[in-house]
């Protein structure tokens, strides 16, 4: 009997390998530093990045001195992560395939646990939720970056899966975005638990330009795309909307895109 839990992974796997996210992390290395800076990561701490993409966290937080190790479920991420760090200095960085709901780590082995727009996409948030806990030493800082429903890119999620359904018994990775949700996902396991928000600025010419992008460069949008090729009505109606949508987050030729950051102690 098929795994319907393997099977999303799989094609989570395949669908982050699609375009080219190199491109698209250059944006999300401000947020990087914002969370980096937030977790207070400091020289010699052992850190782990959960859902590293291309790295971007991983090196920031190699900057700050840390001993790092990135993991990704995607191998094609990875494989850009190992060729952008040593053009930025940090070819020492360990990078590791692997899943956040089954991290290959023992009990208590890192002093930082972060993840940016990463564990989210796990299919089963209290699994990825404990794990990262149960890697972490007691005293240790896990910190995060999220996407809150309510704003731009929670919005643009609820957009795509009105045309694109995902499959049942999946909750919305922007859940993970909800200070109330984060706090009971983390429940007694956490304390001195803190949130923070912030604002990356993806730059473009007209809505029209940033969808056309954004239809090339991220998988789950280029997956989406390709789903309602069939249907050419479908995928119009689909463009159109998506327009007006960034339209109404676009500010002197920049898309806005707030996050949230969490930050906690294992208690």
């Amino acid at each position: 009997m098929a795994d319907p839990i393997a099977e999303f992974k799989a094609k989570q796997r395949e669908t982050w390998a699609l375009g080219n996210f190199g491109d698209v992390a250059v944006f999300t290395a401000q947020a990087a530093g914002h969370l980096v800076r937030f977790a207070g990561v400091r020289p010699g701490q052992t850190l782990l990045d959960v859902g590293t993409g291309t790295g971007v966290v991983a090196i920031t937080a190699a900057r700050a001195g840390a001993k790092v190790i990135g993991l990704d479920l995607t191998p094609e991420l990875l494989e850009q992560a190992r060729a952008i760090a040593p053009v930025a200095g940090f070819a020492d960085i360990s990078w590791k395939e692997g899943d956040a709901e089954n991290l290959p780590f023992g009990d208590a082995t890192f002093e930082v646990v972060l993840s940016q727009f990463g564990h989210m996409f796990a299919p089963r948030p209290d699994v990825a939720a404990k794990e990262m806990l149960r890697v972490l030493k007691p005293g240790g800082r896990i910190a995060f970056a999220t996407w809150p429903p309510e704003m731009f890119p929670g919005v643009c999620a609820v957009l795509g899966m009105k045309y694109v359904p995902p499959p049942p018994g999946v909750l919305s990775p922007m859940s993970w975005g909800e200070a109330g949700v984060v706090r009971e996902r983390l429940g007694a396991g956490v304390k001195d638990l803190q949130f923070e928000r912030g604002t990356m600025a993806v730059p473009a010419l007209s809505p029209q330009h940033f969808m056309a992008w954004q239809t090339t460069k991220i998988g789950p949008m280029i997956k989406t795309v390709g789903a309602l090729q069939k249907d050419p009505a479908k995928l119009e109606a689909y463009l159109k909307e998506s327009a007006e949508m960034v339209g109404a987050y676009m500010v002197d030729n920049v898309v806005r895109h707030e996050y949230l950051l969490t930050r906690a102690t294992k208690s």
